[in-house]
């Protein structure tokens, strides 16, 4: 399989869960130091943006645009690895974060503000 056939967040899982077991990872890929790795690999991903305004940041060139795209998939992979040490199953988890979320900002009162859900004026 070519790295260009992952179709799924099931087929990335296992194509990640292979790399690591082939290179002999396991005892390397503890849930401590996946998350350890993957605070650094979304700090990193803030190094593109550093010093741009908020337009430049959303009409990123094509070296920036690439380096974002490397550290996005780095936060992804690293992602997906935790949870598949977990046994935490990502569709289902954000899922369910979303219906959450669904409840605590409801759109009369979230609609076009950053509010947080604690700050919201109790009717």
């Amino acid at each position: 399989m070519s790295p260009h056939e992952i179709d799924s967040l099931d087929t990335l899982r296992l194509r990640i869960r292979e790399f690591a077991q082939a290179r002999a990872w396991e005892t390397y890929h503890t849930p401590k130091n996946l998350v350890m790795a993957l605070s650094v690999e979304a700090a990193e991903l803030l190094e593109p943006f550093q010093w741009l305004t908020p337009a430049q940041s959303q009409h990123l060139n094509a070296e920036q645009h690439e380096a974002v795209r490397q550290e996005i998939a780095d936060v992804l992979i690293y992602l997906t690895r935790l949870a598949d040490v977990l046994d935490i199953d990502l569709l289902e988890a954000a899922a369910d974060k979303l219906t959450l979320n669904a409840r605590k900002y409801p759109v009369e009162k979230a609609h076009g503000n950053a509010l947080k859900s604690t700050d919201f004026k109790n009717d």
